[in-house]
């Protein structure tokens, strides 16, 4: 007969709801306390399995208590029977406006205090028990019913939140916890797994779904009662892939991150008629209403009344499959990619998601902005995985030195950098759509930039832009012309660097003949005027 112990520090509430959902018929499960000897009483050693669940060291249930797990380790590295799963968390990689989503278990430790505490969790394990026993690591999600901040905030009926930022989370049953935990036991080779359901839930539809209250404050008015590393885990995502579980250990989550929402606070999903749905939510945090609800209004008046935008080229977009759009980006706020996101929409319906320089994703409510709209925070995995879901992917290659060139050279482009769009164009066989805008750089002119460590430090922008933004209210109304080329397959092309040279060669040939046709920018057109005037 198999044995599981759960090895915690007090008879709790949660420990005694994850012991009645490891029980099985034909399983013994018990608690287990390694400072009690007798509770370790078990002439069955080799068959058993222990399972230690750290306790926390912090009112937010977030920071493991590393003091008492290395008196846990050092006892059951005496053992030298069984196997040994060590209940991590997701918290390990941390959380930031660079982190990139649903990070594989060989990403990078994060750099905060939360994510160092579990890292020495682990690799204390590892040190311990290195050779006496299997040591399986499985770092999971916030799972509801837990101490950790982010359960006991959704638990309540009131949920105190960040203004401003509405990250999508991961919530983990309690029931699929439990079953991560058997099939690791099953298997019993080691390893490190994440733990994570299929699909993710905004924190603010969360709320609204599982008929609560949404409070929105300030991170200043609640740094008094957190700490502020645990705060910045309700301000960006930290989601996780599932893919190695799945893959190695054959575990798949029974339920969404909603569901076990909705089971936690036994609630109803919403129905229409006769049928209950469960909605679908973006992995990235894009939402098609949102982009659609400003299409209708903001984005209207300033594509049609404000900027007069004339557009050429909506023919070359793909209706259907992956494509790669590669344009210039002008001015620190990136209205031309938000002109562009709007045009592609209300042409072909589709949305691109445009890869973006996380300087954007560290303020409140602009980073709500940008990532309700598509912004993705630029990295490789991000972009292989929106071109692998055959989607449309955004990218300025001349990156943040493009954003921030002076007005006087705003139509020359800079140097493509290291190529990258093209080496993901080729491994993707996506084709390559280069679009230009004319007029944005007069709309927020930068006539000078000083370069600041305070303020890199402060931003992670490399310049301190000097622009007619803030003292002018709103950018100025000079007429945008935007042009889409035709796309470039890159099937009988050559080396990587001459098929970046020829996209920005045509890109500013089409720039080149825009400046040649303009007569003001203010006013009048220039894919309609006649080449003779």
């Amino acid at each position: 007969m198999s044995s599981i112990a759960l090895i915690v520090r007090s008879d709790g509430a949660y420990a005694q709801a994850l012991l009645q959902a490891l029980r099985r018929p034909g399983q013994e499960c018990r608690l287990a306390d390694l400072r009690n000897p007798g509770s370790l009483a078990d002439t069955h050693l080799a068959e058993t399995t222990y399972i230690y669940m750290p306790p926390a060291a912090d009112r937010n249930g977030m920071t493991p208590d590393v003091s008492e797990a290395e008196e846990v380790l050092r006892q059951a590295a005496g053992l030298q029977a069984g196997k040994f799963i060590l209940l991590s968390s997701a918290l390990i990689y941390g959380t930031g406006p660079g982190r990139q989503c649903l990070v594989p278990e060989e990403y990078g430790v994060g750099s905060d205090g939360i994510a160092k505490q579990w890292h020495a969790l682990e690799e204390m394990a590892r040190r311990y028990l290195h050779g006496k026993m299997p040591l399986t690591i499985l770092r999971s999600t916030t799972v509801l019913s837990s101490r950790a901040l982010l359960s006991r905030r959704l638990m309540a009926r009131v949920t105190l939140t960040l203004a401003g930022h509405d990250p999508v989370l991961q919530l983990l049953s309690l029931r699929d916890l439990a079953n991560a935990i058997l099939c690791a036991a099953k298997h019993g080779r080691g390893g490190t797994f994440n733990v994570a359901p299929d699909g993710v839930v905004p924190l603010r539809a969360a709320v609204r779904i599982a008929e609560g209250r949404c409070l929105a404050l300030p991170r200043t008015l609640q740094r008094g009662g957190n700490r502020s590393q645990a705060l910045e885990y309700l301000r960006y995502p930290w989601t996780v892939s599932n893919q190695r579980i799945k893959r190695e250990l054959g575990f798949a989550p029974e339920s969404s991150s909603l569901a076990a929402l909705v089971e936690a606070k036994n609630v109803m999903l919403p129905s229409t008629g006769e049928h209950t749905h469960e909605p679908s939510f973006d992995d990235f945090g894009m939402d098609a209403n949102y982009i659609q609800a400003w299409g209708r209004t903001l984005f209207k008046f300033l594509c049609d009344r404000y900027w007069r935008i004339e557009v050429k080229g909506l023919e070359h977009l793909p209706r259907t499959g992956r494509g790669l759009l590669v344009g210039m980006h002008r001015g620190f706020m990136p209205w031309d990619a938000v002109m562009a996101l709007h045009l592609v929409a209300r042409e072909t319906g589709r949305y691109p998601r445009f890869l973006t320089h996380p300087g954007l994703m560290k303020y409140p409510f602009i980073a709500n902005f940008i990532t309700k709209l598509g912004g993705v925070v630029a990295c490789q995995e991000s972009a292989d995985r929106i071109l692998e879901g055959d989607g449309l992917l955004g990218v300025f290659p001349e990156g943040v030195e493009g954003a921030f060139t002076l007005y006087r050279d705003a139509y020359r482009l800079q140097g493509f950098g290291r190529h990258t769009f093209v080496k993901m164009a080729l491994h993707h066989h996506a084709p390559i759509i280069p679009f230009v805008t004319v007029g944005s750089a007069e709309a927020l002119p930068m006539f000078s930039r000083i370069k600041s460590r305070r303020w890199s430090r402060m931003t992670d922008w490399p310049y301190l832009p000097i622009s007619t933004f803030p003292w002018l209210p709103v950018p100025l109304p000079s007429k945008w012309h935007i042009q889409f080329l035709p796309p470039i397959h890159l099937e009988q092309q050559s080396t990587v660097k001459a098929i970046s040279q020829e996209v920005r060669d045509r890109m500013q040939q089409a720039v080149d003949e825009i400046l040649r046709r303009r007569r003001s920018i203010f006013w009048g057109p220039v894919f309609t005027f006649p080449e003779s005037s």
